[in-house]
């Protein structure tokens, strides 16, 4: 027997397909430019089924493009990153979440507050910063100023609130440090928050255009942003290079998100705002 829909129900779910349609479209147009022949990219009207498939662009962007370049350093600062983030607001979390100390609420505020100042006024004060420790054009540039994220701190404090303080008091009877109490009972039970804010930093970092294009100027040092840009200025003609290019930069974030799926809707639940 087949469940009766209602009038409004069927409407929201045409909605809601339509709006998946509209969201994925983009993205399977540029794997289907990524395939074509050259002489099928940019006719009109467009051809939405090639008539032949070439991987031939996928070889060359990774061989003669320099582009496995690019997509090691991406790979390799949004791991750090993301990792150092994960250490530095699960830590900083649990401080403001089960320490009292004066100040604590004063400068937790302080910290939350930086978050309305906007990246542009910043940008600027840093770039001289990096430049009289001789920073710049190095991808320490790019790694220290996102080490630590308010955000994230934000997170992890909410979550950590809502777990007792018996688990410390337990930890501190057995003779456990308090390292040991972050790292062994309280960080265990935050993997749901850890996983979310991993997707956002990973995401962030990759995606990451305007600070690396302000302090890298080496294209042995530029991330994938960067090169894809590189791409369209010297292949301008070539739009399909281009696509071939985007399609593989977006694997890793894919591969992140499948990795962390069953954790990342319960992560962005258990963030709720809480005391």
């Amino acid at each position: 027997m087949f469940k009766k829909i209602s009038i409004s129900g069927f409407i929201k779910w045409l909605i809601l397909l339509t709006g998946a349609v509209i969201m994925i479209f983009p993205f399977l147009w540029m794997i289907i430019t990524s395939i074509k022949i050259p002489g099928e990219v940019m006719t009109f009207p467009p051809i939405f089924i090639p008539s032949e498939i070439t991987f031939e662009r996928y070889w060359r962007v990774l061989t003669e493009l320099r582009f496995a370049r690019y997509f090691f350093n991406s790979l390799y600062l949004a791991t750090i990153v993301t990792l150092a983030v994960l250490f530095t607001s699960s830590i900083l979390g649990y401080v403001f979440a089960k320490f009292d100390f004066k100040g604590k609420n004063i400068i937790f505020i302080g910290l939350l507050s930086t978050m309305m100042v906007p990246f542009a006024v910043t940008m600027i004060p840093l770039y001289l910063l990096l430049g009289k420790v001789g920073l710049v054009n190095s991808h320490l540039a790019v790694v220290l100023p996102a080490l630590f994220n308010v955000f994230g701190i934000f997170l992890m404090r909410q979550t950590m609130q809502s777990i007792p303080n018996e688990f410390m008091e337990a930890g501190r009877i057995d003779g456990a440090s308090e390292f040991s109490i972050y790292f062994k009972l309280i960080l265990p039970q935050t993997k749901a928050t850890l996983s979310a804010l991993a997707i956002f930093t990973f995401m962030g970092q990759w995606n990451g255009f305007l600070w690396p294009l302000i302090v890298l100027s080496s294209q042995n040092k530029y991330t994938i942003p960067l090169g894809l840009q590189v791409f369209q200025g010297q292949y301008w003609s070539d739009t399909a290079l281009v696509m071939t290019g985007a399609t593989i930069s977006v694997i890793p974030i894919i591969i992140v998100f499948l990795f962390m799926q069953k954790t990342f809707v319960r992560g962005i639940t258990l963030t709720g705002m809480k005391g």
